[in-house]
């Protein structure tokens, strides 16, 4: 009961931020929006008494669907980084480090660079459901190459799939690399802006796909909890639970690459989050598995990181995953440092 009671102010604490967050961070950008006049549009859109006047457009058209992606980005980015973590017992481990967004980011380049040509930037069916498409296929090549390089013996596993998938990493992303410098000047540029991260085309009508895989992959995570907790005991002790380890993490893996896959293909490669936001909250919540509570961090964390990315330079737009990159060097420079004192 002391620990409930320990627990649930922090939680409504995150609660009331995640309300407020959007209101406050449609507010932000090149066109000055107060916060009341946010709520009074939203208040506006759920009775039907639009005004229909340009500051409603920018908030309805531009910026809620934005920090809508910015949230689902951020949520299932941090569940895929707290279950890696989990399964794995890295607390190290997120989609980069198994090549998982490498292998994303490879087969959603041979999409754009070679099938058709199409542009990032479009509208066409083919940016909104091939690039996903050719982005899962290339994660799943990805896991399942790691998986074929791991060792049997499950005392070796772990540490050879961490090895695995650091190689298996650097050799999609010379891949990539390599399909750009064939492809012509306008893909590759637009490609490499995409692959450093950007909320700037997100709408209303991209927005469902994300949404629907990052919540059917959370719920999924969330019937096997119970086997994945049992996990961080070790393999063994899980084998003696009656749990199949190794088919639960190829699983746990591939449901971890299908959303990664699917952001990487709507907002391009977007690091450090899976890595940072799980030991945010791990610090916050000690010895809890709080999954939704990562998830929430995590969007509210990407919420406000575009923000900045909106915010920091007059007329012009920072890449998401520089940012990213920034907060979480400083981040585990800061951690190590803490432990190195201890």
């Amino acid at each position: 009961m002391g620990r409930v009671a320990r627990v649930l102010p922090l939680l409504l604490l995150v609660l009331l931020v995640a309300l407020m967050t959007p209101l406050i961070a449609a507010s932000f950008g090149a066109a000055d929006i107060q916060v009341s006049q946010v709520l009074q549009v939203v208040i506006g859109q759920l009775t039907d008494q639009s005004q229909g006047d340009i500051s409603s457009r920018i908030i309805m058209e531009l910026r809620l669907p934005r920090i809508m992606m910015a949230f689902v980005a951020g949520f299932g980015l941090a569940i895929a980084g707290a279950v890696l973590q989990t399964v794995t017992r890295n607390p190290l481990a997120d989609p980069y480090l198994f090549g998982i967004s490498s292998g994303a980011s490879f087969g959603a380049v041979v999409v754009i660079t070679l099938l058709g040509g199409a542009s990032v930037d479009s509208g066409a069916w083919l940016s909104h459901v091939s690039l996903p498409v050719g982005a899962f296929l290339g994660a799943s090549v990805a896991v399942l190459m790691v998986l074929a390089l791991c060792g049997r013996s499950l005392s070796t596993q772990i540490e050879r799939m961490l090895l695995s998938g650091v190689a298996i990493s650097f050799m999609f992303g010379a891949l990539t690399s390599l399909l750009l410098y064939f492809s012509g000047p306008q893909a590759a540029a637009s490609v490499l802006f995409w692959s450093l991260g950007s909320f700037a085309k997100a709408s209303w009508a991209t927005l469902w796909l994300p949404l629907v895989v990052v919540a059917v992959c959370t719920l999924t995570i969330l019937l096997f909890k119970r086997q994945i907790v049992a996990i961080k005991a070790g393999d063994e002790t899980a084998h003696t639970l009656g749990i199949n380890v190794q088919r639960l993490r190829l699983n746990i893996l591939l449901l971890c690459s299908l959303i990664t896959a699917v952001l990487v293909a709507n907002c391009g490669g977007i690091g450090f989050v899976g890595l940072m936001v799980p030991h945010i909250v791990r610090l916050l919540l000690p010895g809890r598995f709080a999954l939704l509570t990562t998830g929430i961090v995590g969007g509210l964390f990407m919420i406000w990181v575009d923000v900045l990315a909106r915010c920091l330079l007059s007329y012009q737009e920072l890449p998401i995953g520089i940012i990213t990159a920034v907060i979480g060097s400083v981040f585990f420079l800061f951690i190590l440092g803490g432990k190195r004192g201890r």
